[in-house]
């Protein structure tokens, strides 16, 4: 019997640790948008770039927190 199909039973070790990222996924997107937008700035001379980059990494982690919620609601 294979354990990846859909019938598998997952540990309660293993579902604890997954949602649990959930907690890390959204401030570490966000923390990685705002150095790069930094560094952007920096090389461009500009002074409004980490905004854009705290909002696309804001998205980004929404998106990943979206995408791992509902994989793991199927």
């Amino acid at each position: 019997m294979s354990s990846s199909g859909p019938d598998r039973k997952e540990s309660t070790a293993v579902i604890w640790a997954r949602y649990s990222q959930l907690a890390f996924i959204l401030p570490a997107a966000v923390v990685v948008g705002l150095l790069l937008g930094k560094l952007l700035d920096h090389w461009f001379h500009t002074h409004w770039l980490f905004l854009a980059g705290i909002i696309i990494g804001a998205i980004a982690g929404f998106v990943d927190i979206i995408r791992t919620v509902t994989r793991d609601k199927s």
